[in-house]
């Protein structure tokens, strides 16, 4: 199958599609993606990019529109909100996501010694596993900024990636090492913030978390982070004490073999390093794009009453879907 995709700011080329059927069908079930829905909402998304006069140089091209239809479910006014929430987290918080190259030195450190990389093997239902290891994170030598770049650079490469668009992440993440001075590197309302608006604002379907070795005397952080998650999020989450728990829910085959699994941490990071290589242009290029007046997030309506624009000037009627 082929589509016509924007490759860029303007400039149109034929990219075939790599989704195997199996993939299509997900999406047909979870997110009622078809053919038809894809063209014109994707017609109808760039029209009301190109004649928003709040957005500058934002992208166009189907996979990257695609990530927050499929997030919204194809909701459009949904999708369009997203992404301007998207862009301004961006912008809010520039010297936590510009700059996102993962040659940085300090980056690059965190990735090599597996601080957060992602499994090149995807778990039962086609998903890729994204890893962190608090055990790499030195508090006393690297800042919150080189943190997040590093979570940025690996959502952001990975969304890339239709099919994870698609069917979703699994995140594992093993807290044993973590320790007061990890929770120092934030101020309490800077993390609030990030944390919420990125759930709300990054185009990503999180469908399951495992957390492993939560040290009780930081069970106040831990219950202090999940406060901050959504309800349907809470609900994925999963706290396992022990390997043999995790490899209960979880599919070892996924796992770095210091976990359980077949392939090697290191041998896993290098893959993810040539996947970063690859796309390390495409994500620099993200900085691209501005949203010119943030003003637009939040309407006053007739009676005075703030109103989300997800309510105000939309284009078309879309069901709404129930299906996660």
């Amino acid at each position: 199958m082929v589509l016509q995709v924007n490759s860029g700011l303007g400039r149109f080329e034929k990219l075939e599609c790599t989704l195997t059927k199996e993939i299509e069908k997900v999406a047909k079930k979870e997110l009622r993606e078809d053919e038809t829905i894809k063209e014109q909402t994707l017609a109808q998304f760039r029209d009301w990019i190109r004649k928003n006069h709040d957005l500058q140089n934002v992208r166009t091209d189907a996979n990257f529109l695609l990530r927050f239809l499929r997030t919204k479910k194809y909701s459009l006014p949904a999708a369009q909100v997203m992404l301007l929430k998207y862009l301004n987290l961006r912008q809010t918080f520039k010297h936590l996501i510009f700059d996102l190259d993962y040659l940085d030195p300090p980056v690059l450190e965190l990735i090599n010694k597996g601080y957060l990389f992602p499994s090149p093997i995807r778990d039962k239902h086609g998903r890729r596993v994204i890893i962190g290891i608090s055990e790499f994170l030195d508090a006393h030598k690297y800042t919150r900024t080189d943190m997040s770049k590093v979570h940025a650079i690996t959502y952001e490469v990975l969304m890339e990636d239709e099919q994870n668009q698609i069917v979703g992440f699994t995140h594992f993440g093993d807290f044993k090492h973590v320790s007061a001075a990890h929770l120092t590197m934030w101020s309490p309302t800077e993390f609030a913030t990030v944390f919420r608006w990125g759930e709300q604002s990054v185009p990503m379907r999180h469908k399951e978390i495992h957390f492993l070795n939560v040290p009780s005397p930081l069970k106040y952080a831990y219950d202090f982070v999940k406060s901050l998650m959504s309800s349907k999020i809470r609900e994925r989450l999963m706290v396992h004490n022990t390997l043999a728990e995790l490899h209960a829910n979880l599919d070892r085959k996924v796992l770095p073999k210091e976990y359980g699994g077949d392939i090697p941490m290191t041998g896993m990071i290098e893959m993810w390093k040539k996947e970063l290589a690859e796309k390390r242009e495409r994500i620099l290029a993200l900085d691209h794009m501005k949203l010119l007046d943030n003003s637009c997030l939040s309407k006053k309506g007739k009676n005075g009453n703030n109103r989300s624009i997800e309510t105000t000037s939309i284009i078309g009627s879309f069901r709404k879907l129930e299906v996660d």
